[in-house]
């Protein structure tokens, strides 16, 4: 019998039974990652994101832990499903509150759950139990965002898969950044240089979480609120979250201070793992013309190929990446919807739209500004 125990908080649950589960490095499914998010306010019940974490057990056996989170919205996802919460109140249904398993806020693809079971037998046991505790608490819908394995359809029928796009740059062995213009197209690489060369009046330093001073953590939560407050929104990250990773997870942060004349200006973060580069947080003081590609996409690249990363995913959103030699790629979510009806509608808006995507793939791949080389 596959015992089910819920957890209101990461808290509760032992960090050395979640380490051992661990099979990879990926930074956002680090205990100390989910911690900071609960511990700082970022992720709770009054933040529309209450954590249910799921614990699977098994002949007394811890087998699987599952991020889980009870959502009263749909923000802070980047899978945008507004308009499925729509159809569900016009029938006079509740879509709200849903099971999420995701990363809060973070729009990057990676596991979604920690086991030493092989994919197909880990998901038939999530299945088993997100049907149970749905139909214990009257839920109608579970979603898994940006997992890194898509599903056997014969094996699970009972979910839809959904499709997305992201722009992504990959290391193909570039021993510097030249090395990555060579590859380029003439008019392509003089532009990349033309809009490098707007920012030599900066000074960008590449520090580490644990380099970080107090001080330069509390001026980039600044630099980090403005890009939210500029469009009429509150910041989806509170200040102790960022206070927390530079001293639970430093080795894998990489924050890119900007200075000009010795007074910080902008700011970005990324974090990594042992392959991937994550861009995720930018903000700066003053618009500067071509600062941000070169923060957060230049610097990034200049990161991957000194650290020989194989990939750099740098979130969601931005044809403007293509011609800076982001390629597009598909992202996959899954769905577990409770009502008949609504599963074949919505399956039905999946398979077209992933039509529609596979289509726009083709079209963006074609604006690449690689050579083409035999």
């Amino acid at each position: 019998m596959l015992e089910i125990k819920p957890h209101k908080s990461i808290s509760e649950i032992d960090p050395s039974a979640w380490r051992r589960l661990q099979r990879c490095d990926y930074p956002f499914l680090r205990y100390e990652f989910l911690q900071a998010l609960e511990q700082s306010g970022s992720v709770s019940e009054e933040s529309g994101w209450q954590p249910c974490h799921l614990e699977l057990i098994e002949q007394g056996e811890t087998i699987l832990f599952l991020p889980l989170y009870l959502k009263y919205h749909s923000w802070g996802e980047y899978v945008f499903d507004h308009s499925w919460a729509d159809a569900y109140q016009r029938s006079g249904l509740n879509y709200y509150p849903k099971l999420l398993s995701a990363i809060p806020f973070t729009p990057a693809t990676g596991p979604r759950w920690l086991s030493q079971l092989n994919d197909d037998d880990a998901l038939t046991n999530i299945l088993t139990a997100i049907q149970q505790f749905a139909k214990e608490y009257s839920l109608n819908s579970w979603h898994m965002l940006f997992p890194d394995t898509t599903h056997n359809a014969e094996a699970h029928p009972h979910l839809l898969e959904r499709s997305g796009v992201q722009y992504q740059w990959f290391n193909k062995g570039y021993e510097n950044f030249d090395d990555f213009l060579a590859r380029l197209t003439s008019r392509k690489r003089k532009e990349i240089k033309k809009e490098r060369a707007k920012s030599e009046a900066f000074t960008f330093k590449q520090l580490n979480g644990s380099s970080i001073t107090p001080l330069q953590c509390k001026q980039f939560y600044e630099l980090y609120s403005l890009t939210y407050l500029k469009r009429g929104r509150n910041p989806y990250l509170d200040e102790g979250f960022f206070e927390t990773l530079i001293n639970t997870l430093p080795e894998q942060m990489l924050f890119v201070l900007v200075y000009l004349d010795e007074t910080l200006v902008a700011g970005a973060l990324s974090f990594h793992d042992s392959t991937t580069l994550y861009g995720r947080y930018w903000g700066c003081y003053e618009e500067y013309d071509s600062l941000h590609f070169e923060t957060c996409y230049y610097q990034g690249i200049d990161f991957c190929i000194q650290n020989k990363l194989a990939r750099f995913d740098s979130g969601a959103q931005g044809e403007h990446k293509i011609k800076r030699g982001f390629e597009p790629v598909t992202t996959h979510s899954l769905h577990w919807i409770a009502h008949p009806g609504f599963n074949d509608a919505i399956a039905q808006f999946c398979h077209e739209e992933r039509e529609y995507l596979d289509e726009q793939k083709l079209r963006l791949a074609e604006l690449l500004p690689f050579k083409n080389e035999l």
